[in-house]
């Protein structure tokens, strides 16, 4: 579950990462940021203006971990003990509430403190005040994706609320940090093959 902040993501193909990534470097001439070869990039990729849309409205800059909601983007499959199929998105709503920088707060907090996020999230546990988030499902019967009005495993697209509204599953809290960050955390290997029984990946290209 990848957890990102927006539900959607830039491309819709796996073949045009090593391209989206490379437009995210720094200039081979200057060696400097240059959001010229991002636009670049985007403009060659039209699926990319959902996620542009997001990125540079109000909401794209996330005041710390707390204060996200936390979203799959991909189309998970369930498969029950009877072996029929659903397919899944997963959302994780925050319980303190969405809040963002301004682009001005954004510069001002990177030169006091890069790590604001990470930082702001440690000392929230380590005083008692767990984050918790709501975790819901959209749930899509298999038979529904074979004529859909678009792909449901298009990553760059969001499943209508009206047509499958989110179901609460439960809570996720975070109650304790690390306390030997490189054995509980830099160690840990997820791997994609590494599934819960009943949870299989789908037909998303870029899952």
């Amino acid at each position: 579950m990848v957890g990102n902040n927006t539900p959607v993501f830039f491309i819709n193909d796996p073949i045009k990462f090593p391209d989206f990534i490379h437009s995210q470097k720094r200039n081979p001439a200057t060696n400097l940021t240059d959001p010229n070869t991002i636009f670049d990039f985007w403009q060659h990729s039209p699926e990319a203006l959902h996620q542009i849309t997001i990125l540079f409205s109000d909401r794209g800059t996330p005041y710390g971990y707390r204060h996200m909601n936390g979203y799959s983007s991909h189309t998970f499959k369930w498969v029950n003990k009877a072996g029929k199929v659903h397919y899944v998105k997963y959302h994780f709503k925050t319980d303190q509430g969405i809040k963002n920088f301004t682009a001005e707060e954004q510069d001002k907090m990177t030169i006091k403190q890069k790590d604001f996020s990470t930082k702001d999230l440690y000392d929230e546990i380590q005083k008692g005040n767990y984050p918790s988030w709501k975790f819901y499902v959209q749930i899509m019967p298999e038979e529904d994706a074979k004529d859909y009005r678009f792909d449901v495993f298009d990553i760059t697209k969001i499943w209508p609320h009206s047509d499958y509204p989110l179901q609460m599953v439960g809570n996720l809290t975070l109650n304790r940090n690390p306390t030997n960050y490189f054995a509980e955390v830099e160690q840990s290997a997820f791997s994609p093959s590494h599934l819960v029984p009943g949870i299989e990946p789908s037909a998303d290209k870029m899952l």
